[in-house]
């Protein structure tokens, strides 16, 4: 018996969604059929490539599937906030920011400022506001740190282990 439930009801993906997973890294074909052509890249017909999408997200094998936008271009701001949280609050606070519809990634961090989270907003108005709202609603002040520059990171990890002549390596 598993030590947990959440692992008693875990689904591997397999060989097939990984290499979907794998293909779909690096970008989906900007198609009239996406799926499509995904499917004939990989041997599958559309509607299981659609499936498995929707299987592998229901899982929560993939956490989200969508596009990545740079939010400026269309007048929005992220912004990287701090808040420095007593120990004994962590928990209520990341309650409270993590309802906010702007706010996503809240992680702890080892540091006098120890709450770290990504405000997004479709203006820099709207991302102010936000940042207010949260130091009103925790009463902390909030260390704001607005993206100045833009850097791209293409890092991608196989899904997919390739097999050697005793199996799996």
């Amino acid at each position: 018996m598993p030590d947990t439930p959440a692992l008693a009801t875990f689904a591997l993906p397999d060989r097939t969604d990984l290499r979907l997973i794998d293909h779909l890294h690096g970008g989906l074909p900007l198609t009239e059929r996406p799926f499509a052509e995904v499917g004939a890249a990989l041997g599958l017909p559309e509607d299981e490539v659609i499936e498995r999408l929707g299987r592998l997200l229901a899982r929560g094998t993939l956490t989200r599937f969508g596009p990545l936008f740079q939010i400026e271009r269309a007048g929005g701001q992220f912004v990287l906030a701090a808040l420095e949280v007593p120990e004994s609050a962590f928990q209520r606070i990341a309650a409270i920011v993590n309802q906010l519809p702007e706010v996503a990634h809240n992680y702890r961090r080892e540091h006098r400022l120890n709450m770290w989270f990504v405000v997004a907003a479709e203006s820099h108005e709207a991302a102010r506001a936000a940042l207010d709202r949260i130091g009103r609603l925790t009463g902390l002040p909030v260390h704001a740190f607005p993206k100045e520059r833009e850097y791209f990171v293409g890092l991608r990890l196989a899904a997919t282990v390739e097999e050697g002549p005793h199996g799996t390596e």
